[in-house]
């Protein structure tokens, strides 16, 4: 088998044309699934009989993956997904036969063995007859839901059971861990339940949406949001949530305190400092100032505390209705951007005693960021409107 496939590696593919490419594309597939089949087979023998005791192996599966250089997770999940074939010689003669791929026959394992016993084997049938219209994630759905088909009397009852355990088990197994990596960025994983997720990924697509991201970034963008876009939606749903709906910690809610001296306050370019260690620019420092639960410590030359800012707050619905009503959106000429998806700017900074009212100034996402960027000077126009220029 390994010469006749060795021989395959100099075949030139040039002279096939399309009809002919995907033809032997799909036959190529098949016989992935075929050999992949071969493989788990003789690797639960190779289990049976106690492959590996010989030379110490503490499992069939770890000398597999130490003599082959895979890791123990793909190979653990290979033997897993071998020792369910055997028990189902159904599932295995598709997988043999090339009509059930490796992908599918992982989730018709997973659905059929959750089932009640008495109808594993009537839903594996109806589940490998599904593969051959039905991708891997499609025939997980299909799975399930396969009992409706077969009991529907007692869907619902272990629907609700398998849910209940789900939902118990993603509960134990949340977790957040994150890490600084020292160069101004921190790394994260998580694990969240399902509904949970859904709800944070729905929130980030609003901020990720190809027009709010337009505001921000300028230019169309992209309609799909990539990665880079997830992330820069998750920094902004971070900056812009109610630290009112925060729980309290010590008598306030969670506040970030930025520290910086007179100097910076004003327009000057020394970093400033968070309360949690962390170190930022001036020009991060005074747009921060104008958002929501940012209180800035102002320090004289020796470093005494001038003045305790007050928390900052956004507008109130009815100062954003009234801002609304009088400008109409946001403020940057030329820029359509409505109200509603405007933020609050004060044109009198918070550092220079300016007040949250409704003489506030709508600018959209991207010229709000604009009018905090020290690269850029924001000068006011006949007819109320502002322009931005780049400082030379």
């Amino acid at each position: 088998m390994q010469s006749q496939l060795s021989e395959l590696s100099d075949v030139s593919l040039w002279s096939m044309d399309a009809d002919e490419s995907a033809a032997t594309l799909t036959a190529v597939t098949r016989l992935s699934a075929q050999l992949a089949e071969l493989e788990m087979r003789v690797a639960e023998h190779a289990k049976t009989v106690g492959v590996g005791e010989s030379v110490g192996a503490t499992s069939t599966t770890n000398f597999w993956a130490h003599a082959t250089h895979q890791t123990r997770t793909a190979a653990h999940g290979k033997m897993r997904l071998a020792v369910a074939l055997a028990a189902r010689p159904a599932l295995r003669t598709a997988v043999a036969a090339g009509d059930v791929l490796v992908d599918q026959a992982r989730v018709i394992v997973d659905a059929v063995e959750v089932l009640p016993a008495e109808h594993r084997d009537e839903a594996e049938a109806m589940l490998i007859k599904f593969a051959a219209e039905h991708d891997a994630k499609a025939l997980k759905r299909l799975g399930r839901r396969i009992l409706e088909f077969l009991d529907p009397e007692a869907a619902e009852a272990h629907e609700a059971k398998q849910l209940e355990d789900e939902e118990r088990d993603a509960a134990r197994s949340t977790k957040l861990t994150m890490t600084d990596d020292g160069h101004g960025k921190v790394h994260g994983r998580f694990t969240l339940p399902s509904a949970q997720a859904a709800m944070l990924k729905k929130a980030l697509l609003a901020f990720a949406a190809p027009k709010h991201r337009a505001a921000v970034d300028g230019g169309l963008g992209e309609r799909r949001p990539s990665a880079e876009r997830m992330g820069q939606a998750f920094v902004e749903l971070i900056e812009r949530y109610p630290t009112k709906k925060l729980p309290k910690a010590g008598g306030v809610s969670a506040t970030v305190v930025v520290t910086m001296d007179i100097s910076t306050l004003m327009g000057g370019l020394r970093a400033a400092s968070l309360d949690t260690g962390e170190r930022i620019t001036a020009g991060q420092a005074r747009r921060l100032a104008c958002e929501a639960g940012i209180i800035p410590a102002v320090l004289g030359g020796k470093s005494q505390v001038l003045d305790l800012g007050r928390k900052r707050r956004f507008h109130s619905e009815s100062q954003r209705i009234a801002m609304a009503i009088e400008q109409g959106g946001c403020n940057a000429q030329g820029c359509d951007w409505p109200p509603g998806l405007c933020h609050g700017h004060h044109p009198i900074p918070w550092s220079q005693d300016g007040e949250t009212n409704k003489d506030g100034m709508l600018l959209c996402p991207h010229h709000h960021a604009r009018a905090h960027d020290p690269k850029f000077t924001m000068t006011k126009q006949a007819g109320g409107k502002v322009a931005f220029t780049r400082r030379t």
